[in-house]
């Protein structure tokens, strides 16, 4: 058996645990929602996020580990940021106790390029450089990954966030919590080519999001009772995917990058990834996960602190929380002495 790694992610609202081998293969992995926890306020309540953490995470880091022997494990990852502060804490508290009681390597992990990772995971073959567009409820960036901690950016959102977006017309729209997945599937039943919303920001490799929303707001407040809510949201959903597609394509042209690869929980959008199949046809090779590695988990986690511990990155005991890291941002610097 080769290096397995357990990660351990409970940077907003999923808590997770996995067992992961030379940052590839699944071992074992679970995670657990509070998507119903948080439903009925509209959105993540961090309180609320940080308690079921501490009242869940033992529970799965018995059930992921089970028999496994202690042996076989060569680090613990987890999760450093970014996320919410109490969440980020959790994690950090039980993956620092765990290496110290196992003596282990401790091994920290940005969430955003954690990501990325479960590309690698899905496409075991897959190696860089490559472009990249991660898209989440707090991120949207498009960068060159160069190598394993080395990136170029080249776009980042100035304003709300695609998945951000998503939640706040599905609010508009008077859809339930968690937005992205609601829009996606009242859309099915509508007209995405109904309505033409604005395409913010056209020109360079940056996204806004924020003027379509309100774009969305507007018109729905005006004529919601001349016209279908599930065009608006149809339209609303494939604008948003056109100015994903276009703007990684643009960048794809720009860089002579063939190489493709989307990360985050919005590429769990169906009508999102029925684009990325039409790209392969295109001639781009585009790699993205399946829906469940999207969101966030502990697989992408273990496997991103594999490649880590490769360069030789372990974290040190006293590590804490980084809640507004960002991507190729160096935290062990704070930590150097």
């Amino acid at each position: 058996m080769g290096d397995v790694i357990l990660g351990i992610e409970t940077s907003c609202d999923e808590t997770s645990v996995a067992l992961v081998e030379d940052g590839r293969k699944i071992i074992k992995s679970v995670t657990l929602s509070q998507v119903k926890d948080h439903a009925p306020y509209g959105g993540v309540v961090p309180e609320i996020a940080s308690r079921k953490h501490m009242e869940t995470i033992l529970y799965l880091i018995d059930d992921v580990l089970g028999d496994f022997s202690l042996d076989g494990i060569s680090g613990v990852a987890v999760t450093v940021g970014p996320g919410l502060m109490g969440s980020l804490l959790v994690g950090i508290m039980f993956a620092k106790t765990l290496a110290w009681i196992w003596e282990k390597p401790l091994i920290g992990v940005n969430h955003l390029e954690a990501h990325i990772y479960a590309a690698f995971v899905e496409y075991p073959s897959l190696s860089p450089p490559f472009l990249c567009l991660l898209v989440s409820g707090g991120h949207t960036e498009l960068f060159v990954f160069k190598d394993h901690g080395s990136y170029e950016l080249l776009g980042s959102t100035r304003d709300d966030a695609a998945g951000e977006a998503f939640d706040k017309v599905a609010r508009v729209l008077g859809l339930p919590y968690p937005g992205g997945p609601a829009i996606d599937r009242v859309s099915k039943d509508g007209d995405p080519y109904a309505f033409d919303f604005p395409y913010p920001l056209k020109e360079g490799f940056d996204f806004s999001f924020s003027g379509i929303k309100t774009a969305v707001k507007l018109f729905w407040e005006r004529n919601k009772d001349q016209v279908k809510l599930e065009d608006v949201a149809a339209s609303f959903q494939r604008k948003v995917v056109d100015i994903l597609i276009g703007k990684l394509k643009k960048a794809a042209l720009a860089k002579g990058i063939k190489k493709l690869v989307l990360a985050g929980g919005v590429v769990a959008n169906s009508f999102l990834r029925s684009k990325l199949t039409e790209m392969k046809k295109e001639g781009f090779e585009v790699f993205y996960p399946s829906p469940r590695l999207c969101t966030d988990n502990a697989v992408m986690v273990a496997s991103a602190g594999y490649f880590e511990l490769k360069r030789g990155r372990v974290a040190p005991l006293n590590i804490t929380a980084h809640p507004d890291l960002e991507i190729g941002e160096d935290f062990l610097r704070f930590y150097e002495r």
